[in-house]
């Protein structure tokens, strides 16, 4: 099969595999959660977010917290002088598990509950969100001012000693709390149903500021209505710490990148054809795997010669014209391998050449003897350079054996 084919198939299975992990991710993808437009998290810009009442209590040297963590870490921030924790309407109710650490949280710093997905929590202090008129159906408070701001419902006392939150019974049990004991009632903004934000004096000396609805806090209620002077009354001058709860509006410190992003992979038909192809990369590499193994050997390449070095330094210099210091330059080298090493470097190269014939030496020996002492001449011509460094390697050769 030729290449382009295989490529061609390889292509084509790739894109098939793509389109049915697109389509089964689509089919297992769960339905999109509702989100609340109007959630009043401090990490919202919009008009129903609480960035403003941040940056507005931050201006006003105000130490703000945005807390992302459970609430059982709310202990390390205990004791602190002048604070008050802020719930502002999370998009579910305060679950139960949470009002009793919320509640000996309150032993040392303020609350402020703004909402009706808090109403379980101020039912722990003898109040609860009326909204009889509907969601839709809204209020000005404080008269009919343009200015005034809409709400959606009052506080009401229930007038209860204590309250019992079940909604989680089968697995944690009923939460019991008992209502304190209130020396003082502030009624601090109204409407034509009733109060909308009540301030509480316990007899213990800690406050509780009740809101019915957060919007109040909101961006748009501090920039456009009457509300946003009385909202940071509630903190100017009052305290000195601030915690933002954002643990409750889907702001979690926990997870990482990596998690959100294989999170990301299980509910998105992209991630699933992400996922699709990293297999087929995994199943390609393992079929591939036979060639995996020790290195191939490398072709043996012998170390040249001296005398193969030296027959390259020859061709040089007789390329150079240097033909008597070539054949002196081969000579002395042949000296240097040959005499002893105290005798090295020492007198005459040309008697040193003379004193080599002895009668025992071979006949190949006395050969190229003799054609080294003939070229050794003056005058010599350019190929005598070469024909010294074959009869050095000659005399070597036959020394040798």
């Amino acid at each position: 099969m030729r290449r382009r084919t295989e490529a061609l198939l390889g292509i084509g299975a790739v894109t098939l595999l793509a389109i049915i992990a697109s389509l089964a991710g689509r089919a297992n993808a769960p339905e999109p959660t509702t989100i609340d437009a109007r959630q009043p998290s401090t990490f919202l810009t919009d008009p129903g977010g609480a960035r403003g009442l941040l940056e507005a209590t931050q201006r006003l040297g105000i130490d703000v917290l945005r807390f992302r963590e459970r609430p059982n870490q709310l202990k390390r921030y205990a004791n602190r002088p002048r604070q008050i924790l802020a719930i502002l309407n999370p998009p579910a109710p305060v679950s139960a598990p949470d009002i009793p650490i919320i509640l000996e949280f309150h032993r040392s710093t303020d609350l402020l509950l703004a909402g009706q997905r808090v109403d379980n929590l101020m039912r722990c202090f003898g109040y609860e969100v009326d909204r009889k008129g509907g969601t839709f159906d809204s209020v000005r408070v404080d008269g009919q001012q343009a200015s005034a701001a809409f709400v959606h419902g009052a506080l009401i006392a229930t007038n209860d000693s204590a309250h019992t939150d079940s909604s989680r019974i089968g697995d944690v049990g009923a939460i019991r709390c008992k209502v304190p004991v209130v020396t003082s009632v502030h009624t601090l903004l109204s409407s034509p149903r009733g109060p909308v934000v009540v301030r509480l004096d316990e007899a213990s000396g800690r406050r509780v500021i009740l809101v019915s609805d957060a919007s109040l806090l909101d961006n748009h209620a501090l920039r456009e209505t009457e509300a946003g002077p009385l909202v940071l009354a509630l903190f100017a001058g009052q305290y000195d710490h601030i915690i933002f709860d954002e643990y409750h509006h889907g702001y979690g410190a926990a997870g990482s990148l990596g998690r959100v992003a294989v999170s990301w992979s299980a509910r998105s038909p992209w991630g699933w054809a992400a996922w699709q192809l990293i297999g087929v990369g995994v199943l390609a590499l393992l079929f591939g795997a036979v060639r995996f193994g020790p290195a191939l050997p490398g072709i043996p390449r012998a170390r040249r010669s001296p005398l193969e070095h030296l027959r390259a330094l020859a061709t040089a210099l007789s390329a150079a014209r240097g033909h008597d210091q070539a054949i002196a330059a081969i000579v002395r080298g042949l000296r240097r391998r040959l005499a002893p090493p105290a005798m090295r470097a020492r007198g005459d190269w040309k008697a040193w050449l003379a004193q080599r014939e002895r009668p025992e030496a071979s006949p190949t020996e006395r050969d190229a003897l003799a054609s080294l002492t003939t070229l050794t001449q003056p005058g010599q011509p350019s190929s005598s350079v070469l024909q010294a460094a074959n009869a050095v390697e000659d005399l070597w050769q036959s020394l040798q054996h």
